[in-house]
């Protein structure tokens, strides 16, 4: 399985040919050519994470792809067809095996409402959080995407989230709103944490990709 990160918090994962494509938000270019879509995965309604566009334009190429998504989203997104998924569903979706965890976005101040937000496993050993630190718990995650920058995001946080769900390895995602200075300081320190249980950070910029 192919993984790929693009701007921000996009990301695709191909096996045997079809694609699922994840969090498609307003800092993402648009996408190029992608392989015979499978599904779309949102995993909250901030527009970072998703926009009307994207979703058009993926949908114009491969029409009737199914989207899964919480709650909000499906407000958020009423013109769209969206199937609503809770942490602790399983979805089966030829070759992609989609499980979800937490239920709530991070807090980013008490002022702002908490929203839904899943994060998903995919072929149980691929995991990527949201806007959450949500832990799939006693999963043997091979590679995770972790978020290193957001209004949400306190590094030592970030950090403590990899040693919890001690990957093999880790990059980091969620990073548009950075300077270089900060991306690059946010995967230092993501590197100390994944090397606590002998994990490895790789370096990930848009457009590429590693494999599991």
């Amino acid at each position: 399985m192919r993984v790929t990160k693009f701007e921000h918090a996009t990301l695709t994962l191909v096996d045997a040919g079809k694609s699922l494509v994840i969090d498609p938000g307003s800092f993402t270019a648009p996408l190029g050519e992608l392989e015979g879509v499978a599904a779309i995965v949102i995993t909250h309604e901030h527009p970072d994470h998703w926009t009307p566009d994207h979703l058009d334009r993926i949908l114009g190429t491969f029409p009737g792809t199914p989207i899964y998504a919480p709650e909000g989203v499906a407000k958020a997104a009423a013109g769209y067809d969206i199937t609503i998924v809770h942490p602790g569903e399983v979805v089966e979706l030829d070759p992609f095996r989609l499980e979800f965890f937490g239920g709530r976005h991070a807090v980013i101040h008490e002022s702002i409402p908490v929203v839904d937000n899943v994060g998903v496993l995919v072929n149980d050993h691929f995991y990527y959080p949201g806007d959450s630190y949500a832990v799939p718990q006693g999963r043997n995650v091979k590679l995770l995407a972790a978020p290193v920058g957001a209004p949400w995001l306190k590094i030592g946080e970030a950090m403590d989230f990899v040693l919890a769900v001690a990957p093999r390895r880790v990059f980091g995602t969620h990073d548009m709103t950075l300077s270089v200075a900060g991306r690059d300081m946010g995967r230092s320190r993501l590197r100390w944490a994944v090397e606590r249980d002998g994990g490895e950070l790789i370096v990930l910029d848009p457009g590429q990709g590693t494999d599991i």
